[in-house]
This record gives C-alpha cells, structure tokens and sequence, in this order.
C-alpha cells in the first residue's frame, strides 16, 4: 500500500495503465485515499463515482475492520484517527469543523462507537449523544433516550451497539441495554423515525447456541465479578421473527475464571493491585492476568501473564473457556503498564480484540484476532499513532468506509 500513496504524484503514468488494472488497485485502497485519488484527473474520478464501483467497493469494504481512536490534549484540537489492516499507516479522520456546529469550546467529546461511515459521540457537559458521517459531512443531534440525558460514564462499551446501513447511506440503529427495577430492558433508537422505543427482555426465549447461528446481536445489561446479565436479540425487529426477540442470558463464572481471589476489575484496570481485568463484548469474555513487577527505581507496575476468551455456553448459564493466547504470543505482547482499557468484538467469525495500555503518559496498543473456524490466534502489528502526552477518548472496531 505504501507504494501506491506514491500513485497520486506519478498521475500521468498511472492513468495510462489498462483501466482494469487501475481498477483493481482502487478497490483494495483504503477509503480516505480512494477519496484522494478523485482528484487526480477526471477519467479516474469518473471511475470512483461509477455506480458499478461503488456497489462493488462496499462489498469489498464491509468484509475489512477498522480500529478507531479518538484523541485530544487539553487547549489544544482533538483527532480522530483510524487504521485497517489492509493498509500499515494511521488516518486521520477529519471531523474537528464538522463538530463546531454541536460541541460548544470546552465541550468534553468521547467517541461511545462506530459502524461502517457512522460514528457515535457523548458530549458529557450537555449530556448528548450525536451521529457524525465523515463521507456525507453530517451531523445529528440524538434525542434523550427514555432514560433521560446520560453522560459518558453512563455508557458501556459491551452494552451498546450500533447498526449502520444499507451501505453508502445515513440510516443506523443504535441499541443499549440496562438494568431497570431489577429487570434487563434493551433500548433502540432509529435514525429514521428519530425516535426510541423499549422492550423488557423475556427469560429463556432462545438458547445462545441459536443465537450464534442466526447472527444474535448481545449486550450486556450488567457485568459483575462472577456473572453477567445479557440480552440477545436477532438483528431485525421483533415482529419480522420471533427469533428477533430479545431474551434475557445469564452467564456465571464457575471455577476457573470466576472466584478465585485476588483483586480484579471489569473494562478499566489501574494501581498496581489489579491481577485480572475483565473484558467483554459481543458474547464474549477476555481475561487478562498480569503480576506485579518492580523496576529499579522501586516502581510497582503490571505485566501482562496470560490472556483467556471466554464464551457462553450452549444453554447460554456459565461462560465457558474457548481458548487460551500461546505463551509465545504473550512473550511477544507483554510490556509494563499502569492502566489497561479493551475493546472486544465478534464479526464475521474472528474475535478481536484491543488491549490499551498506559505507562506514565506513553501509550501502548495490542490488536490480537481469534479466528474460531481454525482456532487461530493473530497479532496484529499496530503502527505508533502519536498519543504521547494525548488523552484517551473513546476507542471502537468498525467495519469498513464506504462511498455514498
């Protein structure tokens, strides 16, 4: 990839490549440098609007996966970057205009998550939430859910969940769930109604085993030390199948990976006496062990010692152990850290996962993929994005850009 971001500055030669060629090279460029190519001259640009190329980029887009970081640093603007596999370099995302017209100076942004050109934003001095389309320059305000305004504490990552589509275009559904009484409620607003509606979950209304043959969405209304509250719910509407009800899991921890001592934390590890952080997303569980060390200054940090996923069971009442990251994998990973924050995604087969670390202002990023098929664990090596001295806000899996 890093030998055609050298197209653009050689545009004459590339034009008078065959046009098949040209096309096949466009479609497996990453989207802010399709956008880039558009003005290369006008043959090409022709090609990129084509509406034949654009089905066939969506189709090849929504199969990749985009990480996303937002990051800011006090007085000064925020940035929004991305990076894909397919590519071995960061993009920026530029949003920072886009943004002025909603978040006042001094607002605090934090991005909750993202979905192929849509990406959601807590604003936590006026306790909004608004959707940003990078591709059309869109942005909207999301009105108060039946909870009322939320700030960004309020949300959790393995709790929400946001659908964006068809391809190309501004419509998305955006879910969450939470306790309420007593009872797992699931929440979902529509962009194109505008409008929320509610569903308390039924217990024991399909198993988790249906679940991962239909494509069950889980969210998680709770996560404690020894067990969750989840609800899953088909990708449709409820009344377009009865699968697409939303039912109510409750996975426990027995034994190994449950009570065994020890302090321990669920999404956000930091101090030096955390040994397990809990980790959760999609149905899924990742515990990550670390031991105390010391430097020579007498310092008392975290390493990072081993790495399990963890999913329901087929009744969907205990989490089950899947597989476990090979110590040589976590020989290769493991670094020092004060603070450790992750991000857990099933998609298309493959479990990811990302594991943010922190050491004294020098931030640290491991992208690890679980492919259940071949039971395969990957590393993926993740280029540095400038986040010395940067604040962390918000950080989401995504599938692919695609053209409108």
């Amino acid at each position: 990839m890093e030998g055609y971001r050298s197209l653009t500055t050689n545009a004459i030669g590339f034009c008078l490549l065959p046009s098949e060629l040209i096309q096949y090279i466009i479609l497996r460029l990453a989207l802010p440098d399709i956008v880039r190519l558009k003005s290369v001259n006008k043959s090409i640009s022709s090609m990129i609007s084509d509406q034949d190329f654009v089905r066939d980029y969506n189709l090849h887009s929504s199969s990749a996966t985009w990480l996303f970081i937002y990051k800011k640093r006090w007085h000064r603007d925020s940035m929004l970057q991305g990076y894909t596999n397919c590519s071995n370099r960061w993009f920026k995302i530029l949003i920072s205009d886009m943004l002025k017209s909603v978040a006042p100076p001094g607002e605090d942004l934090y991005l909750l998550t993202a979905s192929g050109n849509i990406f959601l934003f807590a604003l936590n001095n006026r306790l909004e939430v608004i959707s940003v389309n990078p591709m059309s320059k869109t942005v909207k305000k999301i009105p108060p859910s039946p909870l009322g305004p939320r700030g960004t504490s309020s949300w959790r990552r393995s709790g929400i969940k946001l659908l964006s589509g068809p391809p190309g275009s501004d419509h998305f559904r955006f879910l969450f769930a939470e306790m309420r009484e007593n009872q797992p409620i699931l929440f979902e607003y529509d962009s194109r109604s505008n409008e929320w509606s509610s569903t308390e979950a039924g217990e024991n209304v399909v198993s988790a085993e249906t679940g991962r043959d239909y494509g069950t969405i889980y969210l998680s209304a709770y996560n404690g030390t020894s067990g969750s509250v989840i609800i899953a719910k088909g990708k449709g509407t409820a009344d377009q199948d009865e699968r697409d009800a939303a039912a109510v899991v409750r996975p426990r921890f027995v034994g190994w990976g449950g009570n065994e001592g020890g302090q321990l934390a669920v999404g956000f590890s930091w101090g030096n006496a955390i040994d397990r952080l809990y980790v959760y997303g999609d149905g899924k569980a990742m515990i990550v062990r670390s031991d105390g060390v010391e430097d020579g200054n007498s310092r008392v940090m975290r390493m990072l010692n081993g790495l399990e996923l963890w999913g329901l069971s087929s009744s969907g009442g205990h989490w089950e152990l899947i597989s476990t990251v090979p110590n040589e994998l976590v020989e290769k990973i493991r670094k020092p850290y004060g603070a450790m924050m992750g991000c857990l995604e099933q998609r298309l087969g493959v479990v990811r996962a990302i594991l943010m670390s922190n050491l004294e202002g020098v931030w640290d990023i491991v992208w690890l993929c679980y492919e259940l098929e071949s039971r395969i664990w990957n590393w993926v090596p993740i280029p540095d994005c400038k986040m010395k001295g940067a604040n962390m806000a918000g950080i989401a899996f995504s599938s692919g850009l695609t053209l409108k």
